[in-house]
């Protein structure tokens, strides 16, 4: 599976060039994993969105993080590495052939007593768990967010935050419906219809930022 989104990004090339140039205080080991991943055109996070989410773990302090959609496991071990090895990650993934190298990219950091995989399908697993999270990060099937956010805003504390990664499809979710591929009309459709749902929703504020293919910021209204 190839990473297209890190060849669609949002904004002008030249600041795009620029985000992605800046250090993040990565470990070594970790730093390898994203610059292999970034060679091989595996499916992580795009770096600026590594720097961004390396701030907010820092200044939030997760105790408990969700992700929906594994991959290799760098955005794992990235929170657990911003929190100071202080957040315990439950991350959800169905494809055996990411989540197994995930394991080993753990193993080779020593993280893998911070992070319980948790493999099969997230629309089956979200409903089963209890609790409530500090940080939920969505970054899988982009077509399935609109019915994962029932079950993440559920497992939202009041002060929690919801992350939603991937959900402007290099800005053509805003074309006409008749203009897109027919392979991508139903993320098309899903995409808008989770937009509408969470900027119409008075309980919610909402931020869409501009980082790799828009990245979507939900917390809860005090």
């Amino acid at each position: 599976m190839r990473n297209e989104m890190m060849s669609r990004p949002v904004i002008n090339s030249k600041v795009l060039h620029y985000l992605r140039q800046q250090p993040v205080p990565l470990s070594p080991k970790l730093k390898a994993i994203e610059a292999a991943a970034h060679q091989k055109r595996i499916p992580v996070i795009p770096h600026e969105t590594v720097s961004y989410l390396y701030q907010l773990v820092d200044q939030l302090h997760p105790r408990r993080v969700l992700e929906v959609g594994t991959a290799i496991g760098f955005s794992a071990a990235l929170f657990v590495e911003a929190s100071q090895m202080h957040a315990q990650v439950t991350t959800i993934d169905r494809y055996p052939e990411f989540y197994e190298q995930a394991k080993q990219n753990w193993q080779a950091l020593g993280y893998q007593q911070s992070i319980q995989l948790m493999t099969g399908d997230a629309a089956d697993i979200l409903p089963m768990l209890t609790g409530s999270y500090d940080l939920i990060f969505l970054d899988a099937a982009k077509a399935q967010y609109i019915h994962f956010l029932p079950e993440a805003l559920r497992l939202l504390p009041p002060d929690g935050i919801l992350l939603i990664d991937d959900v402007l499809q290099a800005g053509t979710i805003f074309d006409p419906v008749e203009t897109i591929r027919h392979r991508e009309k139903g993320i098309h459709r899903h995409l808008n219809q989770l937009l509408e749902t969470v900027y119409d929703d008075p309980t919610l504020l909402v931020t869409l930022l501009p980082l790799g293919d828009g990245l979507l910021k939900i917390t809860k209204r005090s």
